[in-house]
């Protein structure tokens, strides 16, 4: 869930922890102090006024700095945030029932605590699948976390890792190759591994804002933008969900070649050690630059592989960008982290939806499945808005589906089996309709790549006509009267205005419909004169503009403020995303058959928020 939807679900109580931490961040005056202080600038009391839109664009703009907060919590070896960093990253624990958190955080424990003994075992046994070399790589790392924590122990001080420690563990650890649990695990075997009172956890975690937390509801909330920086943190690239992807494209031996690099069982099935590589928090780079190679690989043939895998990931002909390997790594992570920023759901929401009614009829095991997989607490999970909740889309479903299943699934629902199971099941689903509305905002943009991206294939040129008719349709979805006759009648072959909406009683609004590729339309005073043209049409026919709207992606601040100051339009401005939003709450809303148009009638640029709470009550 986005920090943005979370805080409007949230009282100020519940927002306080996270706002003073952001204030403080903001008082030491950061590198985008101009920008936050322009936003602020608009709220006498502070912060705490704010809206959550803003307060999610000046977290964004101090994310850095946050993280910086975060690693130096780090230093307390006893706070075990390593541990419930993992837990609250992974992909489907975002929402937690407190209940809920306890049970994985004491699962967590109780995992940790065997797995260091089989670890220890292991390490001291002649008989292990431990090689000589990487019993001397444990023996190493341990010894320098002893010497970081236990130093403060002869000099009779409480033991702790300092900051300078930790960053000096880091190192050794990266360059001995370790993964993220195999590093945790000694860590652990050092320092005492207690259980610690859920309630002071929540506390702790609220209080560096890391999470947010629900009374009412008894409900933790982690903000996805959080996620990211706390994944980032304890060195994952990219979520659990596109690495199992990456894995379940690679061949068996491969898989092999890195469970031996970090100690996984060989006799698990291929599933089983996909699971575990997982669990083990191995970057991505450590494995497409070491790990899923054999010795003798050169630098070509892993290029290759990497150019061979991104073809794969991206279903692309086109080459993976980057001179170096570790360009072309870093350009696949960067693939994923925008697919997982990017709120576009990749088919409909409706067609998702119909989707998981299908899947569920033909696959009955697999709602237990899923909630296995992302260790969901609700008993029926396919239901597409709560998973839109946890950030699971509909291709993250269909990675967790065997290739016998997804061949049934196919086969009853008439999907055809040729290629590549996984994109025709989404293609069968895509709702043109619906995709295109929610690709409302891109195609004013007129931004190709995105919408080829969403799985919409367009000419450039048909963009300016297709946000029009999608705006045509939104509006008549509000329930307006789009008169096709009278705008024909009285357009001229100089002025033709874009669409024409009729009120009844000779009284009309007029809306023109602008793309643009720059980000805020700037160019007030010719859309100016052609509106003025409209407006005298109309009036020579006998009508009255009782509105003009503007529809575009969206306005520069200079136009907003021309637009403010002309005296002789009366103009709106109203953004592509605004619309949408608009458009989505008339949808839920019972009250009215049609959109009061008199809500449009006050704002220069309107506020969809304002609107939607007015049709809400």
């Amino acid at each position: 869930m986005k920090l943005e939807k979370i805080l409007d679900n949230l009282g100020s109580l519940e927002k306080n922890a996270f706002i003073k931490i952001v204030d403080n961040i903001i008082s030491k005056k950061p590198n985008n102090f101009k920008e936050i202080d322009k936003i602020l600038s608009s709220s006498d009391k502070g912060l705490k006024t704010v809206d959550s839109q803003n307060i999610a664009t000046i977290f964004h703009l101090i994310e850095d700095k946050f993280s910086e907060t975060i690693k130096e919590e780090f230093v307390d070896a006893s706070s075990q945030l390593d541990i419930l960093i993992d837990i609250i990253t992974r992909d489907g624990n975002n929402i937690m029932k407190q209940d809920w958190f306890s049970r994985l955080y004491e699962n967590e424990l109780k995992n940790l605590k065997k797995r260091i003994k089989e670890l220890q075992a292991s390490i001291k046994s002649e008989k292990s699948d431990l090689t000589n070399e990487r019993k001397r790589d444990y023996s190493i790392y341990k010894s320098c976390v002893e010497t970081a924590f236990l130093n403060d122990k002869l000099n009779n001080r409480d033991p702790k890792i300092t900051d300078d420690e930790l960053s000096i563990l880091l190192t050794v650890a990266k360059g001995l190759e370790l993964s993220q649990e195999e590093t945790k695990l000694i860590n652990y075997m050092v320092v005492p591994v207690e259980k610690l009172d859920i309630d002071n956890i929540i506390s702790n975690l609220r209080n560096i804002g890391v999470i947010f937390y629900s009374k009412k509801q008894s409900t933790v909330f982690i903000p996805d933008e959080i996620v990211r920086i706390l994944r980032k943190i304890r060195g994952k690239e990219i979520a659990d969900k596109y690495l199992r992807r990456i894995l379940r494209i690679l061949r068996t031996p491969e898989i092999n070649l890195i469970a031996k690099k970090h100690s996984v069982d060989r006799k698990l099935s291929t599933e089983e050690k996909i699971k575990e590589i997982i669990k083990e928090g191995i970057s991505l780079t450590s494995i497409l630059t070491t790990d899923v190679y054999h010795d003798k690989t050169t630098l070509t043939e892993k290029k290759k592989f990497v150019n061979e895998l991104w073809n794969k990931v991206s279903n692309s002909k086109t080459a993976l960008k980057g001179t170096t390997l570790e360009d072309k790594i870093s350009n696949l992570i960067e693939y994923f982290e925008n697919r997982e920023k990017d709120e576009k759901v990749g088919i409909s929401v409706d067609g998702y939806e119909k989707m998981l009614l299908d899947l569920n009829a033909t696959l009955p095991k697999l709602n237990n499945q899923i909630r296995e997989a992302f260790e969901l607490q609700n008993e029926f999970i396919l239901v597409s808005e709560l998973l839109l909740d946890y950030n699971i889309k509909p291709r993250d479903i269909l990675d967790l589906i065997s290739q016998n299943d997804l061949l049934t699934f196919c086969k009853e629902n008439g999907i055809k089996t040729r290629g590549d199971e996984i994109l025709n099941i989404l293609e069968s689903y895509k709702d043109s309709e619906n995709l295109y509305f929610e690709n409302f905002e891109n195609i004013g943009f007129r931004n190709v790549n995105s919408l080829k991206e969403n799985g919409i294939t367009i000419k450039e040129s048909e963009l300016g006509v297709k946000f029009e008719d999608l705006t045509k349709s939104i509006f008549e979805k509000l329930g307006f009267d789009i008169d096709e006759k009278l705008r024909k009648k009285i357009n001229t072959k100089k002025d033709k205005m874009d669409i024409l909406i009729n009120l009844g009683n000779n009284e009309l609004i007029i809306i023109e419909c602008k793309t643009v590729k720059e980000k805020g339309y700037n160019k007030f005073s010719s859309v100016s004169r052609q509106l003025k043209a409209y407006n005298e049409l109309a009036k020579k026919n006998d009508f009255e503009v009782k509105k003009m709207l503007l529809v575009a992606p969206d306005f520069s601040d200079d136009f907003i403020e021309d637009c403010e100051l002309d005296v002789d339009l009366d103009l709106s401005l109203l953004t592509a995303a605004s619309l949408i939003n608009i458009l989505e709450s008339f949808k839920k809303s019972k009250k009215h058959k049609q959109f009061p148009y008199k809500l449009l009638m006050r704002d220069v640029l309107i506020n969809s928020e304002r609107i939607v709470k007015a049709i809400s009550k």
